[in-house]
């Protein structure tokens, strides 16, 4: 018969205390994205263009809907956002909650806006590219 783990006060705490961490960076980085969501959005666009992951027939509607998605990610509650990046939680080991957002927008949904031709890449690479970005405007 297995034998049941059951954790000491002190492990509980260390653990409670490491999700409160984790939780409170989270909200963190997404309340910094409102200082920095035009520039972000705009620097995010430019190298989805550059290495040739989006393809659109007008970047500055890209730039509009990256600012949109950004600012619509302050006014979300955490289970909407968990919900909308269910799919790709486990893309990475460690991921930015904020380039998973935006990754998941990109892949789910600016694929369907009537300037965007197609977006190549896989998953990993457009988080990779979006993750650059983030990590220059909003530093752990």
């Amino acid at each position: 018969m297995g034998k049941v783990f059951r954790p000491s006060s002190r492990e509980s705490t260390i653990l409670s205390k490491i999700e409160s961490t984790k939780e409170h960076m989270r909200r963190l980085a997404i309340s910094r994205v409102r200082d920095c969501s035009e520039s972000l959005a705009s620097a995010i666009a430019m190298k989805l263009v550059e290495k040739n992951l989006v393809e659109t027939t007008n970047k500055t509607a890209l730039d509009e809907q990256l600012i949109s998605c950004l600012e619509n990610m302050n006014r979300l509650e955490d289970f909407d956002i968990d919900y909308q990046i269910a799919p790709l939680r486990n893309l990475v080991p460690q991921p930015h909650i904020v380039s998973l957002y935006v990754t998941s927008f990109v892949i789910e949904k600016l694929i369907k806006h009537k300037d965007v031709v197609d977006i190549y890449g896989s998953d990993e690479e457009i988080y990779f590219t979006i993750n650059e970005q983030v990590k220059k405007f909003l530093p752990k």
